[in-house]
């Protein structure tokens, strides 16, 4: 029996109605190459580029992703942005469990030509998040970008993790937002690999 198979699987679905979206959420953390199981990602929002940000997230996390959202996009994309992060970080807390027998820091930078993105996480329990992505077009395709930073703030805030996510340069809209997910897509992919332990990874013996 591998270690994988002999540890319990961190994978959750979640289901999450409002008068304003509904949302169908399922995650398996556990879907690297070599984890054990094949990696599938269905992703649909109704916004294009939101798919493909969660797309890149959830492929260079090497985690599955399933998520389906009808949202009231006729008014804006706000519900459907800030609801499917905040669906996907509860998905994320309840996937992982308690914080223990993990790395708990991760980091990642990632490139896109010109652009350079870097994203630190600590899953800590303690929800905090800063963005600096300098982005200065009214929208990419469909998505608003005053709503990105947004998206990365909500989904932090329902993971109970904390967040720092910096472009550090670049010129094009879009390569830098999609080097800022790709580069918490690395982050989070260390920070929760497994110790082979069961420690909690924190000085207070609890997180």
């Amino acid at each position: 029996m591998t270690q994988v198979e002999s540890v319990h699987p961190r994978t959750a679905s979640i289901l999450r109605n409002t008068n304003e979206t509904q949302i169908n959420v399922s995650l398996d953390l556990d879907c690297a190459p070599g984890a054990g199981s094949a990696q599938t990602i269905e992703v649909s929002t109704g916004i294009g580029f939101l798919d493909h940000m969660y797309h890149a997230l959830a492929k260079h996390s090497g985690f599955s992703l399933t998520m389906k959202c009808q949202g009231d996009l006729w008014i804006d994309d706000h519900h459907t942005a800030e609801d499917s992060a905040i669906a996907l970080g509860t998905a994320f807390k309840q996937a992982l469990g308690e914080v223990r027998g993990i790395r708990r820091y991760g980091m990642g930078f990632a490139p896109l030509d010109e652009a350079l993105s870097r994203a630190v996480i600590d899953i800590c329990s303690r929800p905090y998040c800063v963005t600096d992505l300098g982005l200065r077009r009214e929208k990419i395709g469909d998505l608003s970008t005053e709503m990105i930073p947004h998206i990365f703030y909500s989904f932090a805030m329902a993971a109970g993790v904390t967040l720092h996510i910096d472009v550090l340069r670049g010129e094009n809209d879009h390569h830098r937002c999609e080097s800022a997910f790709k580069a918490l897509a690395l982050a989070i992919k260390q920070a929760i690999e497994r110790t082979g332990g069961t420690d909690v990874p924190s000085t207070k013996g609890v997180l």
